[in-house]
């Protein structure tokens, strides 16, 4: 009997080794397969960047520049000079700066994320309200939305009038998104600067892998 019961005892240690190697092989595969997937995000957002900056390059003597968004692996910002898009206190007017930006860059814009170079390449392109820390969060988020929202209707009007064969392509990338005060322009003193921080940003994703199979599978 004891030694039935040993043997029992060592076959069920045996199992237990094995599920747990398989297991660890399990996990293994899956880090490694989504830092692949991490790798490869980055990889194509890299190639976006680099393509979108020499496409833009007119706007790069004007201080525009694009660059990775480094809270997201998949985003690129465009990075407008301060005071272009810097809103008034508590205004949701875009100002007259803005105005002609927008009125210049996003034709090219929506010419470039319509293309074919790009169309399948980018997931979505975000225009992002921020107020300074002035008041509470409940004033400072609806504030931000409606900021990002008069973005977007005068990006489409600029579209309507100036490039109406791309309107509907980007509107299909485009939306709105209020950001409140959470993240503030600083100062080299570390100081909020709340001029600057009330401002707008277009923020650039591109597709993951799994968006781009899928997409691949439904022939989009």
């Amino acid at each position: 009997m004891a030694i039935r019961r040993n043997s029992n005892n060592g076959l069920g240690s045996s199992l237990t080794d094995l599920m747990t190697s398989l297991m660890v092989i399990f996990v293994l595969l899956l880090v490694a397969t989504l830092n692949n997937a991490t790798a490869e995000g980055e990889n194509t957002r890299n190639l976006i960047l680099d393509e979108l900056r020499r496409d833009l390059q007119d706007f790069a003597r004007q201080g525009i520049r694009v660059e990775p968004d480094q809270a997201d692996p998949l985003g690129l910002i465009v990075l407008v000079p301060s005071g272009l898009m810097d809103f008034s206190l508590d205004g949701t007017d875009i100002p007259e700066k803005g105005v002609t930006f927008l009125d210049s860059f996003v034709p090219r814009l929506a010419e470039a994320a319509c293309s074919e170079k790009y169309r399948k390449e980018i997931s979505s392109i975000v225009v992002e309200g921020h107020t300074d820390s002035t008041g509470t969060d409940e004033h400072n988020i609806p504030l931000s939305q409606k900021r990002s929202l008069a973005v977007v209707q005068k990006t489409l009007d600029v579209l309507g009038q100036k490039q109406p064969q791309n309107r509907e392509c980007f509107l299909d990338f485009l939306s709105a998104n209020g950001r409140g005060s959470k993240e503030p322009i600083r100062d080299s003193s570390g100081n909020e600067d709340k001029d600057h921080s009330r401002r707008v940003v277009f923020k650039i994703r591109v597709r993951s892998i799994e968006q781009r199979e899928l997409n691949r599978i439904l022939g989009t």
